[in-house]
């Protein structure tokens, strides 16, 4: 079991406070949006096993059956299929949707093919995977999750009362479910910008002064405004999350964190579509191929807890299993009964509370450690602990 060094990333989006108060230090007054657990090529976690520290993605490269088990290495191939995240939004994230494994395979050799660099702003694909992801609110979180009815979506455009958008709402009530929703997001994306940043003015100035189920979308205009994506917005689902509960984001459905901290996890990809609120790279055409064009209500997952105390988040994904353990004291001469969290795959056991163990190494909210497929992992103490491992 390996202690683990994790970079923190400084996107413009996060928030400067809530990170260093799960950590206990001081903030910067800078942003800090990700702190990321694992073997991702451009921020890999650090490890020392008595020779300097070394990234965790060349250790996994110089024996992958060792650090990842035979299973997994051979079901995911030679690396760490997940990447673990705290995440930290003090202003909204863009509208984004990722794209299957068989489009993401599709997109990303014919942007080999056409020699698109892969740093490019404008490429779309940067690797072959998929990007399924799940986040569980550790305060209350916001955000945006899949597409509303076009009937409720044709409703909040409607109480608005701006001129320019009652086309949209006439296509809302006029198409069925699928036309409806793909030919106002297209509309939205393709309208003149600048006519477009006078709409979205006139909706904000309505929606600050209709308050109410309008006011995520006040904020929104205010971090964005001019943005098509707060248009874009309206049309989908608004979610809240309590401490525990989550959200599975599967390909093509549109989605935005607002604010919150969280604990996520994902395919181990790169692989993003815009559709708004970002000064980035939107892609309308590939898009539009890519968003799932449904209505949908978002299910809220709360963990479901089994003998072992082991309380978990259940997804149709392999690459990612996420659980929790809340590890409370039992009686004040023994503590909590010891876990037993050994297994034939590879682990990232992530602490949010308290004070637990792992094999004896105490752990502070924040601080994680990796666990080598077969190796033994036992959980003592007191506190909450994440477990990021795979399925095979």
């Amino acid at each position: 079991m390996d202690r683990l060094s994790n970079t923190v990333r400084p996107y413009a989006w996060g928030s400067t406070t809530l990170i260093p108060e799960l950590l206990g230090t001081a903030p910067t007054g800078e942003p800090q949006a990700e702190m990321w657990m694992g073997a991702h090529p451009g921020a890999p976690s650090r490890l020392d096993r008595g020779s300097g520290e070394q990234a965790l993605s060349d250790l996994i490269d110089a024996d992958p059956e060792a650090e990842l088990g035979v299973a997994a290495a051979g079901k995911f191939g030679p690396r760490l299929p997940f990447l673990l995240k705290l995440l930290a939004a003090g202003s909204p994230l863009s509208l984004q949707v990722h794209p299957d494994l068989a489009q993401a395979k599709r997109g990303y050799a014919d942007e080999e093919s056409r020699g698109v660099p892969i740093d490019a702003p404008y490429r779309n694909y940067k690797d072959a995977n998929h990007k399924p992801e799940l986040i569980c609110a550790l305060t209350p979180f916001d955000g945006l999750c899949g597409f509303r009815t076009p009937a409720e979506a044709a409703e909040l455009l409607a109480r608005l009362d701006v001129d320019s958008l009652k086309p949209y709402v006439d296509i809302l009530h006029a198409h069925p479910e699928e036309a409806a929703l793909r030919e106002v997001l297209t509309a939205v994306l393709g309208a003149d910008p600048a006519e477009m940043a006078i709409t979205v003015a006139e909706a904000a100035a309505s929606a600050e002064r209709l308050g109410g189920d309008y006011t995520p979308y006040v904020s929104i205009a205010h971090h964005y405004p001019g943005d098509p994506g707060v248009i874009a917005a309206m049309l989908l689902n608004y979610v809240q999350l309590q401490p525990g509960e989550a959200l599975f984001l599967g390909a093509g459905v549109p989605h935005a964190y607002l604010n919150g901290l969280g604990v996520e996890i994902m395919a181990n990809s790169d692989n993003v579509l815009r559709c708004g609120l970002t000064p980035k790279h939107v892609d309308v055409p590939e898009l539009l191929r890519i968003v799932r064009f449904e209505a949908t209500e978002p299910a809220v997952l709360r963990p479901e807890a089994s003998r072992s105390g082991e309380e978990l988040y259940e997804t149709p994904i392999d690459e990612f299993r996420l659980s929790r353990y809340s590890l409370a004291e039992d009686s004040p001469a023994q503590g909590a009964v010891p876990r037993d969290l050994t297994a034939d795959t590879p682990q990232i056991l992530l602490c949010t509370a308290g004070t637990p163990r792992a094999n004896g190494i105490e752990l502070t909210p924040g601080a994680s450690v990796f666990v080598p497929a077969g190796e033994k992992a036992e959980l003592s103490g007191t506190g909450t602990v994440f477990r990021a491992t795979v399925v095979v």
